[in-house]
């Protein structure tokens, strides 16, 4: 038998099934079955809400795992929620507007603003019910703090003091030899040892206080293996001067800031290359005369060997032939490979300045993209030369390789083009692959066609 915070006694096997519940496993499929309600009175619109439904559990969730607050409280979570429910009616509600009477589109609204009420409500009751959960003990998280400093010791106290916020801290890694937050919870090693404290202590939360650790190795040691798994959690440094706003928490009077990992995998994954299949397919097809354009150009200004191909490195260090239109012949492979770009380079004619200019040369990467070598948006792929060179040289680099490569990027529309900083193509590449939406690949398209269009390539 196991007895939870509240007195009460479980079965082992029961509580271990209890514990394995998570927020979002009551939470979303509470929304949703309240959002399709009004399937009940309207069947006749039942397109509709199931679209509206889906769409928004998609901006609800944000295209990934709910988490539930750290600080529960409806109140706090309301604005976002109408929001996003308002944001999903209204797409839904325009296309209704379009291709319907007027009758449909009342109709609609009366069960959005119906739907959107319940929603609420039942936010409410899920709320209540987590809330529930944690206070009993049935839903418990094991912490490990990177940190032992004073706020450190703060922080455990207040977890402790309070089973509402569903954690435990289990202990903290700090390289200071004299850590103050060992009067409060045990210490579990240094920074180094923070595989083994997550895997003997079974913890899935990290949280970042404060401590002697150096940034360059703690980056590294919450994103390796082990740890990725793990929810991150950071107290801002200045958290004195830290306000409420985004989606910030608090434990207490402390202000957490939650990192999302990085959305490498799944089907957020499967979503973006989906959409890099659509957009290049189509893509292909209505730019095919502008290619063959192009293609002639370069054929007439150049001679044969119209679509250059070179060896560049992708996803996870896999090497593919990136495709272009050639601008320029080099003296030999050894210079193709191993030569820097200059936009003065004398060999360049008019065409193949036109075309680097407008970034008309990259449009036979749409090819690598449908055939999976590439992405639409990502980190600009490199030559292998010049990885290996730069890998060495500058913090980071190989961590572009995390996702597949990009026709374009945030670098590219940052103005990190041709002769520019690789240190700070490097951060910008980090930071976008840190930050993954489908809405920043959205800006960065919107940002290369304005870029384009201006003329405003190397």
């Amino acid at each position: 038998m196991q007895i939870n915070s509240m007195g009460l006694s479980f079965p082992e096997s029961f509580a271990a099934r209890l514990g394995a519940i998570r927020a979002w496993m009551l939470v979303v499929p509470v929304d949703a079955a309240l959002l399709l309600l009004p399937i009940l009175w309207t069947p006749e619109q039942w397109k509709a809400l199931v679209v509206q439904a889906g769409l928004s559990v998609l901006l609800l969730t944000e295209g990934s795992r709910y988490r539930a607050r750290l600080h529960l409280s409806v109140l706090d979570e309301l604005p976002s929620l109408l929001g996003r429910l308002l944001t999903a009616s209204a797409v839904v509600g325009i296309v209704i507007a379009l291709r319907h009477e007027q009758e449909s589109v009342t109709v609609f609204l009366t069960n959005v603003a119906i739907s959107t009420g319940l929603v609420v409500l039942g936010r409410v009751v899920t709320t209540q019910l987590v809330a529930a959960g944690r206070r009993s003990g049935v839903t418990r998280h094991r912490v490990v703090l990177i940190g032992g400093g004073p706020l450190a010791a703060d922080l455990a106290a207040i977890i402790r003091a309070d089973p509402g916020y569903g954690l435990e801290v289990v202990g903290f890694v700090d390289d200071n030899p004299h850590p103050v937050a060992e009067s409060v919870v045990p210490g579990l090693g240094k920074l180094a040892d923070l595989d083994n404290a997550v895997h003997t202590s079974a913890a899935d939360v990290l949280v970042v206080v404060d401590g002697d650790v150096a940034e360059r190795d703690l980056l590294d040691a919450v994103r390796s293996p082990t740890c990725a798994g793990c929810d991150l959690l950071v107290v801002p440094r200045m958290h004195h001067f830290h306000t409420q706003s985004g989606t910030a928490d608090h434990i207490g009077s402390i202000p957490i800031m939650r990192i999302s990992a990085p959305t490498l995998r799944g089907p957020v994954r499967v979503l973006k290359r989906a959409v890099d299949v659509v957009v290049s397919a189509a893509a292909l097809a209505t730019a095919a005369p502008v290619l063959g354009a192009c293609a002639l150009a370069s054929r007439i200004e150049g001679g044969p060997g119209v679509i250059f191909r070179q060896a560049r490195v992708g996803q996870d260090g896999r090497v593919f032939d990136c495709l272009k239109i050639r601008t320029m012949r080099p003296a030999d492979p050894s210079e193709a490979a191993t030569m820097w770009s200059v936009s003065g380079d004398s060999r360049v004619g008019p065409v193949g300045r036109l075309l680097r200019r407008t970034s008309l040369d990259e449009l036979p990467q749409l090819w690598n993209i449908l055939r999976g070598d590439m992405s639409l948006v990502g980190p600009r792929p490199e030559r292998p030369f010049f990885v290996s060179r730069f890998s060495e040289e500058f913090d980071r680099y190989g961590y572009r390789h995390r996702v597949q490569a990009g026709l374009t990027g945030l670098a590219q529309v940052s103005g990190l083009r041709g002769d520019t900083s690789i240190e700070d193509r490097a951060r910008y590449d980090n930071f976008y692959i840190e930050n993954w939406t489908l809405w920043l690949d959205v800006k960065i398209v919107l940002r290369t066609f304005a870029q384009v269009l201006l003329a405003r390539g190397r």
